[in-house]
């Protein structure tokens, strides 16, 4: 027998000295992982949504810089549905009229919009005469009531933006000035907002309100993390020890590993916490993550230490035989896994990068762990195992697999192939459709609040920067005429657009105003000096918070036209924006020399193209992540045809997935695009465990291919069972998470280990048998353990 490598020696030496120095090891341990544990505290929640976009992202950059110019445009909607199905009625006027004022009390509130505070205008000879349209709830008389309905269905201001077209609801809309720079602030502003709608509802127990708006889907992203995290961490902790005293009937060996994933997961937040990582939805899935795969190394050494005492050997002796066999590939799969998760920083979405590097410190913690706290508390611990008698002793479903594989080695290979080869054809039947509206499940109020506002409102808005390429261009009549054309163009769009508006509404208005209110005035002027005279009287006559500022930049360069949009999927919104550039390009002027340009922004323009990045950085990560691991598999095996031989249970049932996925679902988001890094780190633990056992009995224990592939079935066989129950039950648990990007996480990722699984235990064999047929078969081999 040659001698034992490198690895096996270093594992032998580190568990005997974890075992003769065990209270100081697991004393050390645990105060290594407290003290990093206290960078947790410093963690805090993502102000808003704008943490998903990365700082080079153009789409971003749009957006802030139309933010800077035109003033934020998150907002707090209130949607009001009255009992009765109608707005304009006295007691649902009044709920509005009170909701409108104490919208005013909300943090960082800016500006009001709602039927009550309309600023409605009126001419008198060459006066303007603006005033709330409902300034005073005593005022409401029937024929008051009427006339508030005519002008409102009248008004394009009103119309569509905050009364529904049939009259049913209505909205108060309150635009939130939110800070980037203090965490957790849109949960404050949420809260404020709930406790507005409470006590209006109280008042006025004639209407229903929900809330939506952008602020609150920043906080449904952290109320989303929140629930996730005291659910599913409790889930996952109690399926892996009911799985553990099931599959190795232990108590010392659930508590043991209860420590290993606690102690990981505590210097993962730490981490997190010390590098200044954001929490989102996203990031908080990290300890679930980290627990799942930390356990999977415990899950191999104690395995085989149950393995080693049933043929007879003591406790202590079973665990350093069994660090030793494990040590390299449990460094190996470290590394790779860490490798994988390191690479969703190539992601677009800063959120990925934060899950990907607190998962990668709590992987890296939970190796250290695995062979140096695992031991020592192993051996402090009771820990029996009756010996098997070697002649009653059955073969292991593990064992049995092996024969058959053995057995059958072209009739396993060859179906499986094929399979996975349907499958990956499926892929490019997929569809990109990233729609933040989808993002939450009904469990969430704020996903409620989107349902009942989507077939009045819509849900989403896109925004139209309109830039004439000179100050004080904005009032020209050239200019106003194409803003007016492009507003009623995107008006003409009803399969997209339930509202679009503009400051062209209100010079036409005015116009008519003051023309002593003559209806054939409705259009726009025709003289810019006019126009712009019109402009400063009606600015100069509205109240604080209802300019038009937020129209018009300060040196009336550009304007903004505003288009609220159904709930419609990302490729049918690319579409949308992609005609509406079309009919810019055609129908653009040139004016003061200028020629007009147009930009689209909005929040739904930021969800609409993130997918797609990510989408295309991760493809780009994959192809680095794919040598990475070929590099480290080659240089563990010391062969780089087995590294490229490794390298196909690796990413074959990645792709299968995928394909699955193409044919179980059809549409794919930005979250998906980690499953490629996540999975390979994951899958890649099974390759690794059964390769390293097959080239050690090849190599050190000088076996032929048939008995070398019952030695990796008898030695890591068991434990990748075992480990997939984990891995995919855990990943699994974030299906029932609130958010639908951990959902669609954790579901592929547990689709993937599954095949991962039928790849290496079925696959991976039967093409290393069929590599190295002999045409002779090599005499049955029985399953004793030697090392």
């Amino acid at each position: 027998m040659n001698q034992r490598p490198w690895a096996e020696r270093a594992g032998q030496s580190t568990a005997a000295i974890s075992i003769k120095w065990r209270w100081l090891v697991m004393l050390s341990c645990i105060a290594v992982s407290v003290a990093i544990s206290y960078g947790a505290s410093s963690l805090k929640f993502a102000p808003d949504y704008r943490v998903f976009f990365g700082p080079e992202n153009p789409d971003f950059i749009a957006n802030e810089k139309a933010q800077d110019t035109f003033g934020k445009s998150d907002n707090i909607a209130f949607l009001v549905l009255p009992e009765n199905g109608d707005v304009f009625d006295e007691s649902t006027l009044s709920a509005v009229h009170a909701l409108t004022n104490a919208s005013w009390r909300l943090p960082y509130v800016s500006r009001v919009d709602s039927i009550t505070n309309f600023q409605s205008t009126t001419g008198i000879g060459d006066d303007l005469i603006v005033e709330d349209l409902v300034f005073s709830i005593d005022d409401l008389t029937k024929a008051r009531i009427d006339e508030v309905k005519t002008i409102s269905q009248n008004e394009p201001l009103i119309d569509g933006f905050v009364v529904s077209r049939d009259g049913q609801a209505t909205l108060v809309n309150a635009i939130i000035q939110v800070p980037t720079d203090t965490p957790n602030v849109s949960s404050e502003i949420a809260v404020s907002a709930r406790e507005i709608r409470d006590s209006i509802i109280d008042a006025h127990p004639n209407v229903d309100i929900h809330i939506s708006g952008v602020v609150m889907l920043s906080a449904a992203f952290e109320e989303a993390g929140l629930r996730d995290s005291t659910t599913l961490i409790p889930a996952v902790y109690l399926f892996i020890i009911l799985v553990i005293l099931i599959a190795l009937r232990s108590i010392s060996a659930a508590i043991t590993s209860v420590m290993v994933i606690a102690l990981s997961t505590l210097v993962a937040m730490g981490v997190g916490g010390f590098t200044g990582v954001l929490l989102t939805p996203i990031s908080l899935s990290a300890p679930t993550i980290v627990l799942t795969i930390a356990v999977a190394d415990a899950i191999h050494v104690m395995s085989t230490v149950r393995t080693k005492m049933r043929i007879g050997l003591a406790k202590n002796e079973a665990i350093v035989q069994a660090v030793a066999l494990n040590f390299a590939p449990i460094a190996i799969t470290s590394i790779t896994t860490i490798v994988g998760f390191l690479s969703l920083n190539f992601s677009d979405s800063p959120p990925f990068h934060h899950l990907g590097n607190i998962t990668a410190a709590g992987i890296a913690a939970a190796w250290v762990f695995s062979i140096t706290f695992l031991p020592a508390m192993l051996s402090a611990l009771p820990v029996r195992y009756k010996v098997d008698d070697e002649n009653s002793r059955s073969l292991s479903l593990a064992e049995r697999i092996a024969e058959f594989v053995i057995a059958k080695p072209k009739r396993v290979f060859m179906p499986l192939a094929f399979t996975a080869l349907g499958l990956i054809t499926m892929i490019p039947k997929m569809e990109v459709n990233d729609q933040w509206s989808g993002y939450f499940d009904d469990r969430l109020a704020f996903k409620q609040a989107l349902d009942a506002s989507e077939p009045y409102f819509g849900t989403d808005t896109i925004e139209f920067i309109i830039d004439s390429g000179s100050p004080g261009q904005v009032t020209d009549p050239a200019f106003l005429k194409l803003v007016a054309s492009f507003t009623d163009w995107l008006r003409m769009r009803r399969e997209d657009v339930v509202h679009a508006y503009s400051v062209s509404d209100v010079m036409k208005r005015i116009n008519k105003n003051l023309n002593s209110d003559n209806s054939e005035f409705f259009t726009l002027p025709s003289d810019k000096k006019l126009a712009g005279q019109y402009l400063l009287v009606y600015e100069l006559s509205l109240p604080y918070g209802l300019d038009l500022n937020d129209r018009i930049d300060i040196d009336r360069r550009s304007t903004r036209v505003t288009a609220t949009t159904k709930d419609i999927s990302t490729e049918r919104t690319k579409a949308f924006i992609a005609d509406a550039k079309t009919w810019f390009d055609q129908n653009t002027i040139t004016v003061n020399d200028e020629r007009v340009k147009l930009e689209v922004t909005g929040s739904k323009t930021l969800f609409a193209y993130v997918a797609q990045r990510n989408i295309q950085a991760m493809f780009e990560s994959a192809a680095y992540l794919i040598v990475a691991i070929l590099i480290i598999l080659s240089l563990a095996f010391r062969s780089f045809k087995m590294g490229l031989l490794s390298l196909l249970p690796n990413t074959i049932p990645i792709l299968a997935t995928f394909g699955a996925w193409a044919l179980l679902v059809g549409t794919v988001g930005f979250s998906v695009a980690a499953v490629g890094a996540v999975a390979v780190g994951l899958v890649v633990d099974f390759t690794v465990h059964f390769m390293a056992k097959y080239l050690r009995a090849r190599k050190t224990e000088n076996k032929g291919p048939e008995d070398a592939i019952r030695y990796a079935f008898s030695t890591a066989g068991n434990a990748i069972f075992v480990t997939t129950i984990v891995l995919a039950a855990g990943f699994a648990v974030l299906v029932t998470s609130t958010f639908k990007l951990n959902a669609d996480l954790g579901l592929l990722t547990a689709i993937s280990v599954i095949f991962a699984m039928i790849a290496n235990l079925l696959l991976l064999p039967a093409g290393l048998l069929l590599a190295n047929r002999t045409g002779k078969k090599s005499p049955h081999y029985h399953f004793k353990e030697t090392i």
